[in-house]
């Protein structure tokens, strides 16, 4: 058995919270200058410009790349063999979201309630999602996902005769209807099939991909690849301001589902993409 400290565990995703919001990630910043090459709508580069002016003021001045610096949402891979020493693990990842707005100087972003709408005052608490996994590892994927984006995704729960062309129209018309309210080049996360509660998940978790990394399994990849290509053709563009780049990836998960229902759900991601792995 490994034990670890839950203070550990709280500097950890402390810091991984901070970094994500004020330096963009590698790879997104070489998708964005991808796109400002590729893109031909002098209004859509302009857009792309910016957004890259903006990465690098933020990461200069250590300031977050938005104001909107999110719901933390954490999905946890725990060793069977893990003990958390000196507090739970939920406990250790709600202090280290606390931490964070602290010496972050983040803003207040999370409601306690729905409809009183009174403020946490320290972005608690995060969405934390638990997947237990063999050996004595703890791996942690971060995220800071905005409300703008996430209020563009959507969940439908389609008949089973919908199949891969309904599927595509059902994605593709959430993404014309919503996708330039979302901060484009967006990143989509889509989960197809399981069930009710679970195709939402599948959408979130799809977003931890690596960009431009289609599916494994061939059919999924297929669509993957047919619907970057069809929401790019909308031609919403960087920022809703026109353009050939609306997307940067598509990623889909998928589960196993009941033979009367086809559950598919968008989980629309903005063009800063603020997400990590650590391991601890």
């Amino acid at each position: 058995m490994r034990e670890i400290q839950a203070e550990e565990i709280t500097s950890v995703v402390a810091e991984a919270i901070k970094n994500i919001n004020f330096h963009i990630r590698p790879d997104v910043k070489a998708e964005l200058q991808r796109a400002l090459e590729e893109e031909a709508s002098p209004l859509g580069r302009q857009s792309l410009q910016l957004l890259l002016e903006n990465a690098q003021m933020a990461a200069a001045g250590v300031l977050p790349l938005c104001q909107d610096t999110g719901t933390t949402v954490i999905f946890a891979e725990v060793g069977q063999e893990v003990r958390i020493v000196g507090a739970s693990l939920e406990e250790a990842l709600q202090a280290g979201v606390r931490l964070a707005t602290r010496e972050g100087r983040l803003r207040h972003s999370i409601a306690v309630h729905p409809l009183s709408r009174g403020n946490s005052g320290d972005n608690t608490p995060a969405v934390v999602h638990y997947h237990p996994i063999p050996g004595k590892a703890l791996k942690l994927f971060v995220m800071a996902k905005g409300g703008g984006c996430e209020n563009a995704s959507a969940m439908a729960m389609l008949p089973p005769l919908a199949s891969r062309h309904g599927v595509g129209d059902y994605i593709v018309n959430i993404i014309r209807t919503n996708g330039a309210a979302a901060c484009p080049p967006l990143i989509i996360g889509i989960g197809l099939g399981g069930n009710f509660e679970t195709a939402p998940l599948l959408a979130k978790r799809a977003l931890l991909r690596k960009i431009g990394e289609f599916s494994p399994d061939p059919e999924t990849a297929k669509l993957e690849k047919v619907l970057l290509r069809r929401i790019n053709e909308l031609g919403i563009g960087p920022q809703g301001w026109g353009g050939s780049i609306t997307a940067l990836s598509v990623s889909i998960e998928t589960a196993p589902c009941h033979i009367a229902s086809l559950p598919v759900a968008v989980n629309v991601e903005c063009h800063s993409h603020r997400l990590t792995e650590v391991k601890i």
